[in-house]
């Protein structure tokens, strides 16, 4: 084994030779050969420098993708091959917004190279219809791998913690044998203890009135779609399908921007959901909250979820004035500024203050905590608000 790839301080030069790009600045003085080059130029073509070059040595070397599909599908070929899929996946995005590549994603061959990810996903539902007739077939099998894999990672985990929560909500006093709550029982009866006995005489029974005989939830995913939303309009979709796939909860599923669209209909397949949003536009989140309010009939047993960054283009008096009749009415309303891993958008922090104080506070949700606030909204306890929120 060489020196060079056991020495520490080599090595740390080597990376950072990688990042700086080369330029006669970089201070490494580290030259780069084999697959480190190969690294080296797809990185260039990406993060070169504006006029489309990086120095190396003092030597100018072209850089950039130019608008070429071929070109663009090797360096999606290289940059798999030289990094992992989490990488890629970055590179890809910066790839699109830095070298305006979008549209080489209409091309059928261009689809069937990329990492497919969530944001991968956003960036064609924007261009959804713009999408040529031969490319929406590859558009939706890049669509759905991305679906099938959250909906893999969620469904699990959601069914169990909201089946939990509904059995816990629908808790009974009186509960048939095969429905006693024992550990809560025994834990509410242990003053009833009979030492010469050892056992416990319950004057009170807990259980669960299981919640597939007794009530049942409603559920209402009111989702902006405007293209800061597209990650969030993602996972809405998917913990959708996941949740009208419970016999226990009545789900809908409403989109809006400045129209209001209820997909509901469609939440048997949240691809088809996904193709029926139109991300961009503005935001009317009043009228889309109005379509809402007009759907309960049962507020004591339903949950509204927006999930919005809170920049209203309608009346802002109407949508506080919503948000409180539905609360005073027993609707347990959950404000969310996204729904992703990436943390809260630039939000509209007036209103989001204006919802705290009516008992909605705002808060941006990963997808692992999302079925924690959907059972704690179900069961109408404080909802587990991240600290940085």
């Amino acid at each position: 084994m060489t020196t060079e790839a056991t020495d520490p301080a080599q090595e740390r030069l080597r990376r950072w030779r990688l990042v700086l790009g080369g330029d006669s600045a970089d201070g490494t003085g580290c030259a780069l050969s084999g697959r480190d080059a190969a690294m080296d130029g797809a990185l260039t073509a990406l993060y070169g420098r504006k006029d489309g070059s990086r120095s190396q040595g003092g030597r100018d070397r072209s850089a950039g993708l130019g608008a070429s599909a071929p070109s663009v599908a090797r360096w999606l070929g290289d940059i798999r091959t030289y990094f992992p899929s989490s990488v890629v996946q970055v590179m890809q995005r910066d790839a699109i917004d830095r070298l305006g590549l979008a549209t080489l994603l209409l091309e059928p061959e261009m689809l069937e190279a990329v990492e497919a990810d969530v944001h991968l996903v956003g960036t064609l539902l924007s261009l959804n219809k713009a999408m040529p007739e031969t490319t929406k077939e590859t558009a939706r099998a890049v669509v759905r791998k991305v679906v099938e894999d959250l909906e893999k990672r969620l469904a699990t985990r959601t069914r169990a913690t909201l089946t939990g929560a509904l059995d816990r909500s629908a808790r009974i006093n009186r509960p048939r044998h095969h429905d006693i709550d024992w550990n809560r029982t025994i834990a509410a009866n242990l003053k009833h203890y009979l030492p010469e006995y050892r056992t416990i005489v319950p004057e009170r029974l807990i259980g669960y009135g299981r919640a597939n005989r007794s009530t049942k939830k409603e559920v209402i995913l009111c989702i902006d779609q405007s293209g800061s939303m597209a990650a969030s309009v993602v996972y809405a979709s998917v913990f959708g399908a996941v949740l009208a796939s419970m016999r226990t909860i009545s789900t809908r599923l409403v989109v809006f921007d400045t129209a209001v669209v209820d997909l509901t209909d469609q939440l048997d397949d949240p691809v088809d959901v996904l193709f029926g949003t139109q991300l961009g536009g503005g935001t009317d989140i009043n009228r889309a909250l109005a379509y809402c309010q007009s759907q309960i009939t049962r507020p004591a047993e339903t949950v509204v979820v927006l999930i919005s960054d809170l920049y209203e283009g309608g009346i802002r008096n109407e949508m506080l004035k919503r948000v409180s009749a539905m609360k005073a009415a027993g609707v347990q309303f959950v404000t969310l500024l996204a729904l992703s891993d990436e943390g809260a958008p630039a939000y509209d922090r007036e209103h989001a203050a204006a919802l705290a104080a009516l008992g909605a506070p705002a808060f941006a949700c990963t997808p692992d905590l999302f079925p924690e606030v959907m059972a704690a909204a179900i069961e109408k306890r404080p909802l587990p608000i991240p600290d940085a929120a």
